[in-house]
């Protein structure tokens, strides 16, 4: 099969012919129809993240067609088109998975991190941490949902309550879940990189009441603010537009160093929050969820070789909605 294989943080991926995966006990094997393209491969390829298993192959929103199932395997059928997430196992006994907090695994198999992911033309995935996909959606419409829907979805539950939800950085993440709280009835505040209007009109065009650049004020005070955007000094900037006893919920895997801020801006109950990874009850509450509330993704494809192109994108602000690669 051909793949991107990343070989040294820092360096662009190569495309390379690789042995195409083997089911083993317990797992399934997916031709790839399509790999959304997130900003944690992003952190991963630019060494932001420790360790990865190199040689990788990146990529954890997958959408596939089974095409091999394991020995034990019931859930799925050849041809069923399903999802591989980002968390791709976890080990069970650990203290976090006893208390079922199994997105804080102490020993996780995360996909396209610690395991081959999506970039290819098939993947490999234990079968009990895959999602079957709705249907009604195209297959780079689905991509995103794996990740920037559950992961964001997990976030999203953190401001529950919420009738003013600022979004900064709104991108694959923020333009899914501002439609499902738009449809909860919160008025939501788009926060996007200074003079990025595409994102605002996006924004806007999906209900949003106000956009605008990450360096202006909001028309109201929020109840809730979720970061999606890698940017430490967003912190203080979103605690500075809460209500008293709003939270900030910081939604990245990884996020640049937060400066020193004063005390009131914490004071009077405010909060700090992070999230990790996801549960595979965030994922079957969000496809749920998602059956209930038609949700418009905006997805820009790549061809599987210009992964690169596709990251470069990302990086540089030029994607509105996600990317998706497509082999």
């Amino acid at each position: 099969m051909r793949a991107m294989q990343l070989t040294a943080p820092g360096r662009p991926l190569r495309l390379v012919d690789l042995p195409r995966p083997r089911a083993r006990a317990g797992e399934i094997v997916v031709r790839v129809l399509a790999c959304g393209v997130c900003r944690t491969d992003l952190h991963v390829v630019d060494g932001e993240l420790p360790e990865p298993a190199l040689p990788l192959v990146p990529g954890h929103e997958i959408v596939g067609t089974v095409v091999e199932l394991g020995e034990g395997v019931a859930d799925f059928r050849l041809g069923q088109r399903v999802g591989i997430p980002w968390l791709g196992g976890t080990c069970g006994h650990c203290a976090h998975c006893r208390a079922g907090r199994e997105n804080l695994c102490d020993e996780p198999v995360l996909t396209g991190y610690q395991a081959d992911g999506g970039y290819a033309e098939y993947a490999r995935a234990a079968a009990a941490f895959c999602f079957a996909l709705p249907t009604g959606c195209g297959d780079v419409e689905a991509a995103p949902l794996l990740c920037a829907g559950m992961v964001g979805y997990r976030a999203y539950t953190k401001a529950a309550g919420a009738r003013t939800l600022g979004l900064y950085g709104f991108g694959a993440a923020a333009h899914i879940l501002a439609q499902l709280a738009v449809a909860d009835g919160a008025s939501v505040f788009a926060f996007t990189r200074p003079g990025d209007t595409a994102a605002q009109r996006l924004a806007r065009g999906l209900g949003a009441a106000w956009a605008g650049g990450s360096d202006e004020e909001p028309p109201e005070k929020l109840d809730a603010a979720i970061l999606f955007a890698p940017v430490g000094a967003l912190v203080p900037t979103a605690l500075a537009a809460l209500r008293k006893g709003g939270r900030v919920i910081c939604g990245g895997i990884h996020m640049s160093d937060i400066p020193s801020f004063p005390y009131r801006l914490l004071w009077e109950e405010r909060e700090i929050v992070s999230v990790a990874n996801l549960t595979r009850e965030d994922g079957h509450a969000f496809f749920a969820r998602a059956a209930s509330t038609p949700i418009r993704v905006a997805a820009t494809p790549y061809p599987l070789e210009e992964a690169n192109a596709a990251l470069a994108d990302l990086r540089a602000g030029r994607v509105t909605g996600a990317a998706v690669l497509v082999p």
